[in-house]
């Protein structure tokens, strides 16, 4: 079974600074391939999805350039201002830059936008249209209020593929299910969407979080979206602030199994990798 570890970052602060990163935090070092490597192999993953981390155009080449020389990255995904009117062009530019065949997706930090509906303003939704167009998906980091602006971006865009990081980010930490839950479930009925579990530990109480404090919207999840419609990510290494690369994938392993279909198929198929 081919293991992918669908969601994880890389930085060199020497290049960009990560200015939402504290200055005390122990995640603000670089990190390399090599580090991802020494972790991948550790913990048998064999490939790796590269997702962005800040709103900077350099990134994404950069980003490409990395999964061209690496074989261990199978993908990327990208940034591109989705409210240019130019974004079909520059997402045809990033295609022909060399790695630009690894490139399977684009996201917005949608999370930092005021706007809870920021994802169905027209300009939104042209720019979300050429990434359809152009055989991409599109990631959502989105915080639980957004889910129904999600919900209502995919049902306009059914030709999209929606991809929900971290769950819409969940109150983990809290042990609230609603009104969550009843947002995503309105979002996993459109058979254009995708999620993964990602990014859950970073949600749960830093210092005293249980696999057990996971299962409730790992269960929801389940049942949602169901298997085919899962994929597992690290979120290494934001993951770090409360857990290691090993612990993220043993208690997702202990929440649901083994399924081949979370822990590679589903990834493969949807970033077409």
């Amino acid at each position: 079974m081919t293991v992918v570890d669908a969601h994880h970052h890389l930085w060199d602060l020497a290049v960009r600074d990560q200015d939402w990163i504290a200055e005390d935090s122990p995640i603000r070092r670089d990190f390399t391939v090599d580090d991802l490597a020494a972790e991948t192999r550790a913990a048998g993953v064999d490939r790796t999805v590269l997702v962005q981390t800040v709103t900077v155009a350099e990134e994404t080449p950069e980003f490409l350039a990395l999964a061209a020389a690496h074989d261990l990255i199978a993908g990327v995904v990208g940034w591109t201002d989705l409210t240019s009117p130019a974004v079909t062009d520059e997402l045809a530019r990033l295609r022909e830059l060399p790695g630009g065949r690894f490139l399977k997706g684009i996201r917005h930090q949608v999370q930092g936008e005021s706007d809870p509906e920021w994802l169905l303003r027209p300009d939104v939704l042209r720019g979300l249209a050429a990434v359809a167009a152009a055989g991409l998906v599109y990631d959502l980091v989105v915080l639980p209020h957004q889910l129904p602006a999600c919900a209502k971006a995919a049902a306009m865009l059914p030709q999209l593929t929606f991809v929900l990081d971290h769950l819409g980010k969940p109150p983990i930490a809290s042990g609230a299910l609603d009104p969550w839950t009843a947002d995503l479930r309105v979002l996993a009925a459109l058979p254009n969407t995708v999620a993964k579990l990602s990014g859950l530990v970073t949600e749960a109480d830093p210092a005293h979080w249980t696999v057990d404090d996971l299962r409730p919207y790992t269960e929801t999840a389940l049942d949602t979206f169901g298997p085919d419609r899962l994929m597992w990510g690290s979120d290494w290494p934001v993951c770090r602030l409360t857990a290691t690369y090993g612990q993220v994938l043993d208690a997702t392993r202990q929440l649901v199994g083994t399924d081949t279909r979370i822990f590679g198929a589903t990834a493969c198929r949807v970033y077409d990798l």
